[in-house]
């Protein structure tokens, strides 16, 4: 890692520990330009003590000789004495810290000093023994806002707890190994089917589909299945392994109609359907992150199927019943003639009113007559009143008409 550099370092949350002595540590994920990611853990004092040394390595950008110059991000002081309300409140100030520094020139983000300070130590991936009377609490960053604010933290939790089915041999050094039984915590979950998780000392990516949920099979946030579909492109050819799989070669289009835990998304091109590793799909449109999206396959390959898991063994009696590709199918043909047929049904009951229908409530056009059919008024046939009767004629005519009218009836009369 002597070439290598930090391209991003993102805020997890923090632990308060209890050994030797009460303190507060922040949970960093430091991501390198070799594409590797390490779980790191700072104090603040320690912190602040690395962010005194870059202002003193650059006087210039640190504005001490022009303030005007100054481009090294601000830095409060460490209390005398932490507290969870200060550790809490801190981590705003400290995601923008970080975003920042990251983002200066190459020659203070890149500078040794920056790289061994976020490099990984022994006591990150060994950490002290926990105090045997307490046990530590994490305190991670709510997901529901944006990764940019971490203004609302949750309240002091314990990691969700999954059990190992299967034994699990790493072969990567991001990984760790896993024996059934194992009890894990949960620091992250991947879409792509890769947890990063914690199990006693060790830390590492495991396969999604070798754990399984203490409560119970069901996997409450795992979404049903959406017929209408996302369209992705695929970064990366695949051929298929399995009967219920897809090959899809780089560069094509398809739907994503259901998103599984276990990074094996359920795809559609055209009438078939099938399995495909959600790591060699992007999102059509998001070509900014496309390029690194295709680096990071050079760190992972695709996790393993619970299919594929040989004496997997479960604590439930019953497992979560996954849909067949045939249902998948069946479902999304009917979902598209259903989606077809909407506006044929549409345009048959949406008709345009002539204007006389329109009118047919003012005061001189009088209610339908019983002559009319309610079928021709459905179809839309105009609609033609009645003749008025005589009186209402004398009634709304010019008083000339009137004249006429009573002068034609006087001759009449005599005449007769």
């Amino acid at each position: 890692m002597d070439d290598a550099y930090v391209r991003h370092v993102e805020l997890l949350g923090f632990e308060k520990r209890f050994f030797p002595s009460q303190h507060y540590v922040y949970m960093l994920l430091v991501k390198w330009s070799d594409l590797s990611e390490k779980l790191i853990y700072r104090r603040y004092p320690e912190i602040h003590t690395f962010h005194k040394s870059l202002k003193e390595m650059f006087p210039i950008e640190s504005g001490e000789i022009e303030k005007k110059d100054r481009i090294i991000p601000s830095l409060p002081a460490p209390k005398w004495l932490d507290s969870h309300r200060s550790t809490e409140t801190r981590q705003s100030t400290l995601t923008e810290y970080c975003q920042s520094l990251i983002n200066l020139p190459p020659h203070i983000s890149r500078c040794k000093l920056v790289c061994s300070f976020f490099m990984v130590r022994p006591e990150d991936e060994n950490p002290p023994a926990p105090n045997p009377l307490k046990r530590n609490e994490t305190f991670v960053v709510s997901r529901d806002k944006t990764r940019g604010t971490v203004s609302e933290i949750s309240g002091p939790i314990i990691l969700d707890s999954y059990r190992v089915i299967a034994d699990f041999s790493k072969t990567s050094k991001h990984e760790i190994d896993l024996r059934t039984g194992d009890m894990v915590e949960i620091v992250e979950k991947s879409p792509k089917g890769w947890w990063f998780c914690q199990c006693e000392m060790k830390r590492g990516w495991v396969p999604a589909s070798y754990l399984e949920p203490l409560d119970g099979p069901e996997e409450a946030e795992e979404a049903e299945p959406n017929y209408a579909g996302e369209m992705y492109v695929t970064t990366s050819a695949y051929k298929a392994e399995q009967d219920d799989e897809m090959s899809l070669e780089v560069g094509e289009s398809i739907e994503v109609i259901h998103k599984l835990l276990d990074g094996w998304w359920v795809v559609r091109k055209g009438t078939e359907t099938g399995h495909f590793p959600s790591m060699f799909l992007q999102m059509a449109g998001k070509r900014e992150i496309a390029e690194l999206d295709r680096n990071n396959l050079q760190r992972r390959t695709p996790p393993p199927r619970r299919s594929t898991i040989r004496n997997a063994q479960s604590i439930h009696s019953k497992g979560r019943q996954r849909l067949s590709q045939d249902a998948y199918r069946r479902n999304s043909q009917r979902y598209r003639q259903q989606k077809g047929n909407r506006p044929a049904e549409a345009r048959k009951t949406v008709k345009p009113k002539s204007p006389l229908q329109e009118r047919k409530n003012h005061d001189n056009i009088p209610w339908l007559s019983g002559s009319i059919s309610e079928e021709e008024v459905k179809k839309g046939a105009p609609i033609i009143p009645p003749r008025p009767s005589p009186e209402l004629i004398m009634q709304r005519c010019t008083d000339n008409t009137r004249k006429k009218v009573s002068i034609r009836k006087s001759s009449s009369n005599s005449a007769s």
